[in-house]
């Protein structure tokens, strides 16, 4: 019984990582939202230190997902997802998979109407990702690449090559991602959109 649960609580640190990298949140934001220091989310990461309950709540709160899904209870046999939305840098995410820290992870983001960013700054990290527009229309920079995905276009691309994504104009955008932290390729590729000038 003593190993299951050491076993249990070995296996929390890289779900608290794939959870973390699965809503694209750094260390810091994660350590505002909870009140845990920087150092201490890291060492809960890596697997150096072992969380209390104090500890797994908050961070429960804050990725959106029950307490089960951070130490891997059984499931109940109910196949429901219950959504809990995340608000992360001016979006409602709402997670439609479970979150189990490895595999596909699918999400709705919803992006409210306002003004568009002119100049995006672009971020990399491990994983793949896959996009499906459903309402509005999403810019989304790959690179060299300045994309604008209108509703029932769909884009897939390693998360590695520097990327950032937003509301092409004023109008809120609604759209469904798959995420996979293992690079998992999913098979729908975009059919490349005409490059659309972005006004600030």
């Amino acid at each position: 019984m003593e190993q299951d649960v050491e076993r249990t609580l070995a296996q929390v640190g890289s779900r608290l990582r794939g959870l973390r990298l699965n809503n694209k949140a750094t260390l810091q934001e994660l350590s505002d939202e909870t009140g845990i220091s920087v150092s201490t989310l890291s060492r809960l990461e890596s697997g150096q230190r072992r969380p209390t309950l104090e500890q797994l709540l908050p961070l429960a709160r804050a990725h959106g997902v029950p307490l089960d899904d951070l130490v891997g209870a059984p499931a109940t046999g109910d196949p429901r997802i219950h959504i809990k939305p995340i608000t992360q840098h001016g979006m409602t995410i709402l997670p439609l998979s479970r979150g189990s820290g490895g595999g596909l992870q699918a999400f709705k983001h919803l992006i409210p109407a306002g003004k568009p960013v002119a100049n995006p700054e672009l971020q990399t990290h491990e994983g793949y990702e896959w996009f499906y527009v459903l309402k509005g229309k999403l810019r989304l920079r790959l690179a060299e690449h300045d994309l604008i995905l209108p509703a029932g276009e769909a884009a897939e691309f390693d998360t590695r090559t520097p990327h950032w994504f937003g509301r092409a104009d004023n109008k809120a955008v609604e759209f469904l991602s798959l995420f996979g932290s293992q690079g998992e390729r999913m098979h729908v590729r975009a059919r490349p959109a005409k490059k659309t000038a972005v006004t600030s």
